[in-house]
């Protein structure tokens, strides 16, 4: 072994023992005729002391190392005279008997410091450099920590961790699938998995009643802070169960990692309505840690001569708390804000509460005191209380006031990173019209199964169909869903009917399932946490790539080892890939 102890574990307690670390060197610091070192490893760093007077020598040699280099020193352990309580190692240096260099290094294009003055593309591109620094390596720690207690809590619930296939079928449904060429059948592909789902469904069916896998799954879509091509779940199906049997399981394993992981107690974790989520925040995936809920004034606002609100769908509202001194750049920041094409909204309407208790909004126009004392008691505005009305057709209005509903959040620093709000929605809408393809789509996937009370919706009004279907979402963050599936073979092929399959598609793409059914399937559901979002939620990061120990950038590309990159013709011809010139 190169060292008897590691660079973040000595203290008071090790006064005079005779000791020898390893590491990187962090920085030195040359005072005449004392040169003091600082030693980093993954567990820490200690401060080295090596005095001219003793031995000069020895003191040349430490001023000759430069960042980065990799040593191994040997020496005693002695006190610090000026002591560092922010260093777990602060009260201790070591007095350097001998050092050796272990390797040389050249100077890193960024500082390997806790502020580093490297962007994101070049930390990307160095990233072995980048997980030296504390920060990214301690989310790293987190992440495994987490994975552990994931894998403990569901070993106590009788769970079995199973390895489903990376290389599978392609399936038309959900997001793009990564396709892999086979050599030895050629023209014909594999898909990696966008989810093991029909594989941990045939495990139901083989009698694994609790399975759980911690694993890769990948989707060939655009990407940004929330998303990668390739990302991990945590994956887990359960047999002989309903829906109400999952909601509890897995709300305790989010109660377990909140307490053994952060300390925190999130109690019982309250349920919404897909179709509340949607009429008071505009959001399947609510921010739930503050207020400012939805108000829909189309009675009280509609009527009046006023185009935008006559002509509009809904009219709806927020009332952002102490903010009605907002100045006129402050409220056409807001206008601008909600005019960005990420957005798409036309304009904001504002009504203040003045501390004096009168009422005046941007529309005065059209609407007397009298019908602003209706706005206020519907917003239950006090004085010093803004109220902002958008006007449009429903579904996008709502997600355009959601928008700015965070915006406010953000602005007024109602959005907490060390607050969380856990949620579950329910309910959700079995199927969505997809209007470019114009037909239903399953707005989960597939094999989700319908209340039964609403299997009768399907041919007259299917979308109004419920789903068993059901999403955990943190501090607006949807990070797991599930559903309750369906096990019955007849009911499978109705839904495969209502989703635009042929019979013969469906038996082409999943006759594999649905022979499965036929040889007794139970009662099964089961859900997905992605692992990585659950991570970043607890590192308190707004951006999953700081939680991944090699992730891809905005473009999908591994920066550091060029990836994807292009192949050779051999290679190309040897796959019977045709290239293009």
């Amino acid at each position: 072994m190169h060292r008897t102890h590691t660079c973040g574990e000595l203290t008071i307690n090790d006064l005079g023992k005779d000791v020898t670390l390893a590491g990187w060197v962090q920085k030195s610091r040359d005072l005449g005729g004392m040169t003091f070192i600082d030693i980093r490893d993954r567990y820490g760093i200690t401060q080295l002391l090596v005095n001219m007077d003793e031995d000069a020598d020895l003191c040349e040699q430490a001023r000759g190392l430069s960042r980065e280099y990799v040593i191994k020193v040997t020496g005693k352990v002695i006190e610090r005279t000026s002591k560092n309580p922010k260093m777990p190692t602060g009260d201790i240096e070591i007095k350097v008997s001998s050092i050796e260099i272990l390797n040389e290094a050249k100077l890193p294009p960024f500082l390997i410091e806790d502020e580093t003055d490297g962007g994101d593309e070049l930390r990307m591109k160095y990233r072995y450099l980048d997980l030296r620094r504390t920060p990214v390596r301690n989310n790293l720690i987190l992440r495994h920590k987490m994975a552990q207690e994931i894998r403990k809590y569901l070993d106590e619930q009788d769970f079995l961790e199973v390895e489903t296939p990376v290389l599978i079928k392609s399936t038309p449904e959900g997001a793009r699938d990564f396709v892999v060429p086979s050599r030895m059948n050629p023209g014909e592909f594999y898909a990696l998995p966008q989810s093991p789902q029909t594989f941990k469904q045939l495990l139901m069916v083989s009698g694994f009643d609790r399975y759980f896998q911690i694993v890769k799954c990948f989707r060939d879509e655009d990407l940004r802070a929330d998303r990668q091509p390739e990302f991990t779940q945590i994956d887990c199906e359960m047999a002989f169960i309903e829906q109400e049997d999952i909601l509890n399981l897995f709300e305790g394993l989010i109660n377990h990692l909140f307490k053994k992981v952060k300390g925190v107690d999130i109690g019982s974790v309250p349920r919404m309505d897909y179709a509340d989520a949607m009429r008071l925040y505009g959001s399947d995936k609510p921010d739930t840690r503050f207020g400012m809920q939805f108000v829909e004034l189309n009675e009280i606002a509609k009527g009046a001569g006023f185009p935008v609100f006559d002509n509009a769908e809904l009219v709806v509202g927020i009332n952002a708390k102490g903010c009605a001194e907002y100045t006129r750049k402050q409220l056409d920041e807001l206008t601008d804000f909600i005019k960005r094409p990420q957005i798409g909204a036309t304009g904001l309407i504002y009504m203040r509460h003045n501390a004096d208790g009168s009422l005046k909004s941007s529309v005065d126009k059209f609407f007397n005191e009298e019908a602003l004392k209706q706005w206020s008691a519907a917003f239950q505005t006090e004085p010093g209380d803004l109220v902002l009305v958008m006007a449009g057709t429903t579904d996008k209005v709502r997600k355009q006031l959601n928008e700015l509903r965070l915006e406010m959040g953000n602005r007024l620093g109602l959005r907490d990173k060390n607050k969380f709000a856990p949620l579950w929605v329910v309910d959700f809408p079995l199927l969505e019209w997809d209007e470019e393809h114009n037909r239903y789509h399953a707005m989960h996937h597939p094999f989700t199964s319908p209340k039964p009370e609403d299997i009768g919706l399907l041919d007259t009004k299917p979308g109004e169909v419920r789903a068993n279907a059901y999403d955990m979402v943190i501090n607006g963050t949807e990070i797991g869903g599930g559903s309750i599936r369906i096990h019955d073979r007849g009911l499978q092929s109705l839904m495969f009917k209502h989703l635009g399959f042929s019979p013969e598609e469906a038996q082409k793409q999943f006759g594999f399932l649905m022979e499965a059914f036929e040889f007794g399937a139970p009662p099964h559901g089961g859900i997905a946490f992605g692992f990585d979002r659950l991570v970043s939620i607890f590192a308190g990061l707004d951006s999953i790539r700081d939680v991944i120990a090699f992730p891809k950038n905005n473009s999908g590309k591994d920066v550091m080892i060029d990836s994807p990159s292009t192949i050779s013709d051999e290679q190309l011809k040897e796959l019977s890939i045709k290239t293009t010139v």
